[in-house]
């Protein structure tokens, strides 16, 4: 697909998911931080499992709500929480820090209860008949504007200006710069109301088709969850003795794998986006199965290309099969609910994952690898039944 045949509304879209890409950096400095600054991994598994707890209800009340309300206004408000939650890093000092720092990730964690509406917006502004083919720019742009910044961002935060301090302007740098993609929001993208949201003719709700969505979404959810971010960061930092510089390496290789597998989902033929997620999850599962053997970083940093591309290359099928079992009108509720699922299945996943580096550093990879074989063994399943394929075509 040519960016000149994507919807303006639909490219404005996209534009915005690539100006906020340089700041998911945050997501692997607010965990390191807490690590330098004293905390366990254990403990940091524990904090993140401590504020999920807080989340679970409120996100599917949320998506509920904004069944009726405009979705753009949702999104120009997981912005302003993001914006809150990043300067609250950035002030945590002294006595006071881990109450700070405590609130903010409880700010951030109320922002990811609207991340449910991101999905209800693709599901909308998207056009329904090139799901598969969209979701391949979705991917591309963020990630090759994260390939241009975080090694400069790396090597700045692990070379020039190491440590906690550097972290926390860093955070307060991203936190003003929500101000800017509030802004884009507001002026660049078109509202989602009530009326705007039409399912097509004909489309009929499966209740069971949809519950076999969930018990996947759960196997998933698991395989993911068990190895999170801070399971990574501890391996790098504190297992190879390396810095932040080395991280954002991975996430570089990573970006750049997977956008070479948007590429590489653009050229699987219709009809057969089975194959594409088989072959995606086989190479989620070599992945995980070489991080749980403990590998050097040259070899991290070929694992996680190789897992990323896999997961580029079969998210836009599973993300298109996804919507094709939602009704529009509701899209916002049904997105919600399963995100409140996720959190339901992942509620004590940080600690966990946090419990099992305790003991060996790449252990969690090892539960993640389980995980993703069951996932994999259900979606074979799933297609010798015929309902991946009667409900994706």
């Amino acid at each position: 697909m040519k960016w000149s045949e994507i919807p303006r509304e639909a490219k404005a879209y996209m534009l915005y998911h690539t100006l906020i890409s340089p700041g998911l950096i945050v997501w692997i400095l607010f965990p390191l931080y807490l690590m330098e600054t004293g905390y366990s991994v254990l403990e940091v598994g524990a904090f993140f499992t401590a504020v999920n707890l807080v989340s679970i209800p409120l996100t599917y009340l949320f998506g509920r709500a904004f069944n009726r309300w405009d979705i753009k206004k949702g999104l120009i408000a997981v912005d302003v929480l993001d914006e809150v939650a990043y300067v609250l890093y950035g002030l945590a000092s002294g006595a006071a820090a881990p109450l700070i720092l405590f609130l903010g990730r409880t700010v951030e964690k109320l922002s990811t209860m609207l991340y449910p509406l991101y999905r209800a917006y693709e599901q909308i502004i998207y056009p329904e008949d090139k799901y598969e083919e969209i979701f391949a720019w979705h991917l591309r742009l963020p990630e090759i504007l994260r390939v241009l910044t975080f090694p400069l961002m790396g090597y700045i935060l692990g070379h020039l200006y190491p440590g906690p301090e550097s972290y926390r302007w860093a955070f307060m740098l991203f936190g003003l710069f929500s101000g800017v993609t509030i802004a884009y929001i507001w002026r660049f993208l078109p509202s989602v109301r009530r009326e705007e949201r039409l399912t097509p003719p004909g489309f009929t709700f499966k209740v069971g088709e949809f519950k076999l969505l969930l018990a996947f979404e759960a196997l998933l959810t698991l395989a993911w969850e068990l190895a999170p971010e801070i399971v990574l960061i501890n391996y790098i930092i504190f297992v190879l003795h390396r810095t932040v510089f080395e991280v954002t390496l991975v996430a570089v290789v990573s970006s750049l794998a997977s956008i070479i597998g948007t590429y590489a989902s653009e050229r699987v033929p219709k009809g057969k986006g089975f194959q594409a997620i088989a072959l995606g999850m086989f190479l989620n599962t070599l992945y995980a199965l070489l991080m749980a053997l403990a590998p050097p970083l040259w070899a991290v940093l070929v694992v996680h290309a190789l897992g990323d591309f896999g997961n580029t290359l079969w998210f836009p099928f599973y993300r298109a099969w996804m919507f094709k079992l939602i009704p529009k009108e509701r899209a916002s509720e049904f997105h919600a609910a399963i995100s409140s699922y996720r959190k339901v299945i992942g509620i004590v996943t940080p600690f966990i994952a946090g419990a099992l580096a305790s003991v060996h550093a790449t252990l969690p990879y090892a539960f993640s690898l389980a995980f993703f074989l069951l996932a994999g063994a259900m979606f074979w399943w799933l297609a010798r039944k015929g309902i991946y394929s009667r409900t994706a075509s």
